[in-house]
């Protein structure tokens, strides 16, 4: 059976239709589920409260083994009729806001305003729709499926909570397939996991007055001259490579040579070999400016540098099954799917071999990022973007349509 007939026997499947029903029967539902979850605050390394209040829902919901794990991750498992191969289907808990941020949503007429309601929250809510949907209609898959709240996918969080789950998940083994349902846009599906090296970076000198102690090392100077160094770097187009110095702190006086400085770095590739070039020579970089400064006033500079941040790159094949049944549920709502790149959940599970992708949750949204954070819940559009990642879900854990 090809690709588009595997879509097209599931979508024509009366279960599938069933389960579709419910999702329209309970949009109300799911779009309540949006308005509580992201009301509870999951800002990095502190996903704990929604960690808990999610954990209850993924238990009132039937599932088996709901744990959490030593990370904070909580799961759930959907079993399957088969030797117990498993997909993983993934949303994440953290957001990218800080403690105190306010998370309470305004709603205007179909939008809901509040930051994280789109990245990731709407996806937790709608894989409790998937559930309850799959399991109404009496849908039965050959794999498992574990359903995953996980932790840490944002900024510093370093994926820890997916990397946590592939490096101790007991039926880790087990593993054939993962999808992570982040973010509304369902025909942006990401194959390519964008690799990632954060770096903190202090420099130390002895410090002093701005003019009387002028002439002795100044960290800042420093600092700026590895700022340029790495901005000179030339990378490549193809693949795709990227570098940015992103936060800058330190000093206590304008009057005053500072003694401590830091800056915080990302660099990014889609090639591990590119990344790795990139990382030389942002370090030999680091190290010409400190002996520069140090060679031109009295004084030392010392430097410390510390690894924040390690993403790793991966792809799963545009060609491989797993992709061409998402592009095939994509398109068989009238979408036009795209594969990208992008830095994900999924990127753990690319760079480990095991099929992969960023799927979306349904609708529309804007904003990420930002306190005006947005998604539209109108039902139509929600539905439509439900009903393709639901039929990528079923084809790739193998519904039964006999």
């Amino acid at each position: 059976m090809t690709t588009d007939e595997t879509i097209a026997s599931i979508r024509g499947h009366a279960a599938y239709q069933a389960a579709c029903d419910v999702l329209r029967a309970e949009h109300d539902r799911t779009v309540q589920d949006i308005i509580t979850l992201t009301e509870i605050p999951a800002p990095p390394f502190a996903e704990e409260k929604r960690a808990a209040a999610y954990l209850d829902m993924l238990r009132a919901h039937g599932l088996e083994e709901v744990a959490q794990d030593e990370v904070g991750n909580v799961m759930g498992l959907r079993r399957g009729f088969g030797n117990g191969d498993i997909l993983v289907v993934a949303a994440h808990l953290d957001t990218v806001f800080p403690a105190g941020t306010d998370v309470r949503v305004r709603r205007e007429g179909t939008k809901l305003f509040a930051p994280g309601v789109g990245d990731d929250t709407r996806s937790l809510a709608v894989n409790l729709a998937f559930l309850r949907a799959m399991d109404a209609a009496g849908i039965r898959t050959r794999h498992d499926i574990l359903f995953v709240g996980d932790v840490g996918e944002e900024g510093l969080g370093d994926l820890r909570g997916i990397r946590h789950l592939f490096a101790t998940h007991p039926r880790r083994e087990r593993i054939r397939g993962f999808l992570t349902v982040d973010s509304p846009e369902v025909e942006r599906i990401v194959t390519g996991g964008i690799g990632s090296r954060r770096f903190r970076v202090t420099f130390r000198g002895p410090g002093g007055h701005s003019y009387a102690a002028f002439g002795m090392v100044n960290p800042m100077y420093a600092m700026a001259e590895a700022a340029r160094s790495l901005a000179a770097i030339r990378v490549p187009r193809e693949p795709v490579t990227t570098h940015c110095v992103s936060v800058v702190s330190g000093g206590t006086s304008i009057n005053a040579i500072p003694e401590t400085v830091t800056m915080e770095v990302d660099l990014r590739s889609a090639s591990a070999d590119e990344l790795a070039k990139l990382e030389r020579g942002f370090l030999a970089g680091v190290e010409g400016a400190v002996a520069a400064e140090n060679m031109a006033r009295e004084g030392t500079i010392r430097v410390e540098i510390t690894p924040v941040g390690d993403r790793p790159a991966g792809h799963t094949p545009n060609g491989a099954p797993i992709a061409r049944l998402a592009a095939a549920a994509v398109a068989a709502e009238g979408y036009s799917p795209s594969f990208e790149w992008s830095s994900t959940d999924a990127n753990i599970p690319m760079s480990l071999g095991i099929p992969a992708l960023r799927i979306g949750s349904g609708g529309r949204g804007g904003r990420a990022h930002s306190l005006e954070e947005w998604i539209d819940v109108e039902i139509e559009g929600s539905l439509r973007g439900m009903r393709a990642s639901l039929a990528t879900i079923l084809a790739v854990a193998e519904m039964e349509v006999a």
